[in-house]
């Protein structure tokens, strides 16, 4: 099964497309804030969350719920793809319903192989993939610039490295990140 969760008007053929909202037409109207999430364990072999997360999960109990659903529904070697809106980009400033900022960064935390490197580094990062039992890797990361820097970009008046330096420290750099996740199971049952 693959899963197009918070689908909105945004079907995706050969996926089961969910979103709390009837009025969108889902396959099936699901809220993923409430737990369980109707789906088998391990059934799961690919996962579209664009431009989703950034609306659930207000309180961080209710956020670390949905990555437990998300992880306990994957089977093993699942793809979550994840599109999110730039935290310092006005497309997530100016929505009322964006309720959590998502860096890329943040998926480390629900990594045990990361959470074992940390303890043995001494970090005082949260063991998150410890804690929950999840295990999540992180195989790629994209950022979208916003659509005035890309042309500054492609005519060379800036380089990606000085685009990134920029995007440290100002607004409307980049638009959104694009993550790709790879779910870690133990294949046998």
């Amino acid at each position: 099964m693959r899963l197009n969760l918070g689908c909105g008007h945004n079907k995706l053929d050969g996926f089961v497309n969910c979103d709390t909202q009837a009025a969108c037409n889902p396959d099936r109207v699901v809220d993923l804030e409430v737990f369980p999430w109707p789906f088998d364990n391990d059934s799961v072999e690919e996962v579209v969350l664009s431009h989703v997360l950034e609306h659930l999960g207000e309180s961080s109990k209710v956020y670390l719920g949905i990555i437990r659903e998300l992880y306990r529904v994957c089977r093993a070697d699942a793809v979550v793809r994840i599109a999110v809106p730039h935290p310092r980009h006005d497309d997530y400033l100016t929505d009322p319903t964006h309720v959590r900022p998502i860096l890329p960064e943040q998926f480390h935390m629900f990594s045990k192989k990361m959470n074992r490197e940390w303890r043995a580094q001494g970090f005082a990062n949260t063991p998150l993939a410890e804690y929950l039992d999840v295990d999540f890797e992180v195989e790629d990361v994209q950022w979208v610039p916003d659509d005035r820097w890309v042309e500054r970009l492609r005519s060379g008046e800036i380089s990606s490295e000085k685009l990134a330096e920029l995007a440290q420290h100002q607004f409307n750099i980049l638009r959104e990140a694009r993550i790709t996740l790879r779910v870690k199971k133990d294949k046998t049952p």
